[in-house]
């Protein structure tokens, strides 16, 4: 029987005790919308120092957290993020995953079904949705000819058990997808392992069934942290930085027939903390019912399109 759902401050816990399940167990114990009641993870030292730091219950086995909880963040190694997610909602639960949504297209369409089935939320974790300039890109965003993006980090062992492409380069991917609002026509894409067994540069051309191309470009392999997005449509250009959270817009007309004039706006925002967002509206999305800003449909189009990139590289068909 499903678990009744509560009305305010849904009882969340945190799966993983690692490097992101912390940020979220952190995230969740500060949020005004969410009662943290755990952390789970079968390392008993990392998750019982977790679990010390913000008072709550330790848990080494997620299954025991069954029935207790409205729902859980998961946050470990993308291989579980299938099975765990899955038990949690067949429980009951909602459930906020990290990205990659899953390893395959199938284990992702299945999470969505079984959520559709329980009426459940399921939420992918891309955070840049959250970032206050992609609010204001919309409201000017008219029909786009011309996205690049470009996302580069300095190289971190942690996340290499995955490429650029599902470590990095997937969140501008949702972007894109979210802002051209258009099917996929073609995808090509380069890629180059230097520091690990995996890529850790990649360059994506995505080509848009409404005639809109997008080039990505990712780098876990760069001597500092850069995050731009830019948007070309007819009469004006945008141009975002993700990290500084800043927008500007370049309006251009043609003056007596012959030269372009140039006017625009610009505008900055306070250093947001995205990860606190998406926290703050998966458990208001548990209280309220509501959609979430992120759905597991928008989180299995990600990874198809991550997918079908990874196949370019070799040359290969997909194995969705």
């Amino acid at each position: 029987m499903e678990q009744q759902k509560q009305a305010n401050k849904p009882r969340i816990a945190v799966i993983g005790s690692g490097y992101f399940g912390s940020l979220h167990a952190r995230k969740f114990s500060q949020s005004p919308h969410a009662e943290l009641v755990g952390v789970c993870d079968p390392n008993s030292d990392s998750v019982g120092r977790l679990a010390k730091e913000l008072g709550v219950q330790a848990y080494s086995d997620h299954r025991d957290l069954m029935g207790k909880v409205d729902g859980v963040s998961v946050a470990v190694p993308t291989r579980f993020h299938y099975s765990i997610g899955r038990d949690f909602l067949d429980s009951g639960a909602d459930v906020l995953v990290e990205k990659p949504m899953c390893q395959s297209l199938g284990e992702a369409q299945d999470l969505i079904d079984l959520a559709e089935k329980k009426k459940s939320v399921l939420q992918v974790g891309h955070l840049e949705r959250f970032n206050p300039a992609i609010g204001v890109l919309r409201e000017h965003l008219k029909q786009p000819r011309f996205i690049e993006c470009e996302r580069m980090a300095p190289f971190k062992k942690r996340g290499t058990d995955v490429n650029v492409v599902l470590d990095m380069m997937i969140h501008d991917i949702d972007l894109v997808l979210h802002l051209a609002d258009s099917p996929i026509k073609s995808i090509e894409a380069v890629g180059y392992p230097l520091m690990s067994d995996e890529e850790d540069m990649a360059k994506a051309w995505i080509v848009f069934e409404s005639g809109c191309l997008a080039t990505i470009t990712a780098s876990r392999v760069s001597p500092k942290i850069d995050r731009v997005m830019k948007v070309y449509q007819a009469g004006s250009y945008m141009t975002l930085d993700l990290g500084a959270n800043s927008f500007v817009k370049t309006d251009q007309r043609l003056r007596g027939g012959e030269e372009l004039e140039w006017s625009g706006i610009e505008k900055s925002f306070p250093k947001t903390d995205n990860l606190q967002l998406e926290a703050d509206s998966f458990a208001q999305s548990i209280a309220t019912r509501a959609a979430p800003v992120v759905s597991g449909m928008d989180g299995l189009r990600a990874l198809e399109a991550s997918l079908k990139i990874n196949a370019s590289f070799s040359g290969m068909t997909a194995v969705l």
